[in-house]
């Protein structure tokens, strides 16, 4: 992953942002809307775009483009850092390949020691209970 041609890629769109702010609000336009087209990047491979296709497939639209907003300051610079420091964040973490799991069994003497304590366990309880007569 090239975080520089990333960069590049981004497309910016500011709107008008909702919430605190008062006037300045209805006047300026602070909200951006961040898009990056997965299907077309030159800075991944094709192993990472699969990759993250799996893994943000719930936030990716029709089309593989990944949209990001942030309207979180009433500056539009603000909210623009905000959100590519955002999206470099989402990349990286989801370029992380899981370990893979290998099967593991317990030890001989882990299963002996799991035996002993519920046959002592088992003892224990049985003399709780009332004798019987007969």
């Amino acid at each position: 992953m090239n975080s520089e041609i990333l960069l590049k890629e981004l497309k910016f769109k500011a709107t008008r942002s909702s919430g605190a702010g008062g006037q300045h609000v209805n006047k300026t336009s602070s909200k951006i809307e961040l898009s990056f087209d997965l299907e077309n990047s030159l800075a991944l491979s094709e192993n990472e775009i699969i990759l993250l296709k799996a893994k943000l497939s719930s936030k990716l639209t029709k089309e593989n483009v990944l949209i990001l907003f942030c309207e979180e300051t009433r500056s539009q610079h603000r909210n623009k850092e905000l959100a590519i420091k955002r999206f470099l964040e989402l990349i990286r973490t989801n370029l992380i390949r899981p370990k893979k799991r290998r099967k593991t069994k317990p030890s001989k003497g882990a299963m002996k020691r799991r035996v002993e304590t519920k046959k002592r366990t088992s003892v224990k309880k049985a003399l709780r209970k009332k004798p019987k007569f007969d």
